[in-house]
C-alpha cells in the first residue's frame, strides 16, 4: 500500500486507504472492488445518482437514506454498503468517484499490478481494453489494470499514463504539433 504523499495526500485517498485496510483485514478486497465497480457503472449511467452524490443541497441524512435504498439494487457487499453510508453521513459523497479510483489503484498494487490511466476520445470496447492491457503487459513485464476515461476533445487516439510516464498518441496532440511545426 502506498503511504507516501501519493494516494493518502488527498481526502479521497485517505477514505480509500481506510476502506482498503478494512477490506484487506476482512479478506474482502475482490468483493469490495466488484461492488465499487458496480457503483462506478451506476454513477456513469444514472444522472439521478450523480446529482445525489454531487449536490450540496441534499442533506446528509437524506443522502444516506437514499444511498441505503439504492445499495441493494447495485448488489453491494456489506463493507461497501456501510462505507458509502459513512461517506453520506460525513457529507463526502462528492468524493465517491475519486475514492473508487484510489481504491482501484490500491487493490491493483496489492495484486502486483500497475495501474494505467487510458484516456480515449470514445468509450473503449472490452476487446480494445484487453489489447491495450496485453500490449502494456508485454512492455512492462507485469500485469496492468486499466482505468479507462473518455475525453472527446482528443478527437481520436489514446493518452496512456503509467505513474509519471505519459504516452500521448492523440490526434489533438498530433494536430497541435503539426501547427507548431508550420509556424516555424
Amino acid at each position: 500500500m502506498e503511504n507516501s504523499g501519493g494516494i493518502q495526500a488527498s481526502l479521497a485517498g485517505r477514505y480509500a486507504t481506510a476502506l482498503f485496510g478494512l477490506a484487506r483485514d476482512e479478506n474482502q478486497i475482490e468483493s469490495v472492488s466488484n461492488s465499487l465497480e458496480a457503483v462506478q457503472a451506476t454513477l456513469a449511467e444514472s444522472d439521478d445518482l450523480k446529482m445525489l452524490t454531487s449536490s450540496p443541497l441534499i442533506a446528509r441524512t437524506d443522502a444516506a437514506r437514499a444511498m441505503a435504498a439504492v445499495s441493494p439494487h447495485m448488489k453491494l457487499d456489506p463493507i461497501t454498503e456501510k462505507f458509502i453510508g459513512v461517506l453520506a453521513k460525513n457529507g463526502r459523497l462528492s468524493q465517491l468517484d475519486a475514492v473508487i479510483r484510489a481504491f482501484g489503484r490500491l487493490a491493483a498494487g496489492h495484486r502486483g499490478e500497475t495501474t494505467a490511466e487510458v484516456t480515449s476520445a470514445f468509450p473503449l470496447s472490452d476487446d480494445q481494453v484487453a489489447r491495450i492491457r496485453s500490449n502494456l503487459k508485454a512492455r512492462l513485464g507485469r500485469d496492468v489494470a486499466i482505468e479507462a476515461k473518455v475525453d472527446s476533445t482528443l478527437l481520436g487516439g489514446l493518452v496512456v499514463r503509467l505513474g509519471s510516464q505519459m504516452i500521448d498518441a492523440s490526434i489533438k496532440t498530433k494536430l497541435n504539433n503539426l501547427a507548431q511545426a508550420m509556424r516555424g
